[in-house]
């Protein structure tokens, strides 16, 4: 198990456990979790806590037709990883949660292009927030840029540092609209990472001419 240093919020925490956030930053959450033992008892804690409250909560009739529309939407809905056990991360680089997502491991992903041998694969989730996956070669600096929402990232190979710190596998990244930074993949190896936003960034110059096409 990786060593981590940059863990999930309390305020993020208890939002998966209760299974209101985007399905996207489920996602990454669950993959964070299956990595890190910390966020995973803090997970399980919330979990043991909501379902104690449920226990003590006294029985509410629902009409047959609010029954019936319920239990719909549940067998047509996909599972997010909120819905699903937590998992320990087995896989060297993609751990089960995100395997779902990829089609099994990275050989899987059809990467794109985005400039300066960055690439990347935007995951298929719900149109709250995106998903995608980034390859970033040694020593590679991102586009500087601020936030206009949340962006987490998640590191699952290598390493890459920012003003906020240096980030490995399984480390997270919050950042808010109150930060303005340019990640740099570590020189001694490539750094792929899961990354989550749920409004587009705050680009500059040709980055930000380019961003329509690349979805950022």
């Amino acid at each position: 198990m990786a060593t981590i240093t940059h863990h999930l919020t309390d305020d993020l925490i208890f939002g998966y456990s209760a299974g209101t956030l985007p399905e996207a930053v489920n996602l990454i959450i669950a993959t964070h979790v299956s990595l890190c033992d910390e966020c995973r008892a803090a997970v399980e804690a919330h979990d043991a806590v909501g379902g104690a409250v449920l226990e003590a909560t006294g029985d509410m009739h629902v009409s047959d037709a609010f029954l019936d529309g319920a239990l719909a939407l549940i067998r047509s809905a996909r599972p997010e990883p909120a819905m699903r056990p937590i998992e320990v991360a087995r896989d060297p680089v993609a751990p089960a949660p995100l395997r779902d997502y990829i089609g099994g491991s990275l050989a899987d992903v059809k990467w794109r292009p985005v400039g300066m041998g960055v690439k990347q694969a935007i995951l298929p989730t719900s149109r709250e927030a995106t998903a995608r996956l980034l390859y970033i070669p040694a020593g590679t600096a991102m586009p500087d840029h601020g936030h206009r929402g949340l962006e987490l990232t998640l590191v699952l190979k290598g390493a890459f540092h920012d003003d906020e710190g240096y980030f490995a596998r399984g480390d997270i990244e919050i950042a808010d609209q109150d930060l303005h930074h340019t990640p740099v993949a570590d020189i001694s190896e490539d750094c792929i990472c899961l990354a989550v936003t749920d409004a587009p960034l705050r680009l500059k110059g040709l980055a930000r001419l380019a961003q329509p096409f690349l979805r950022i």
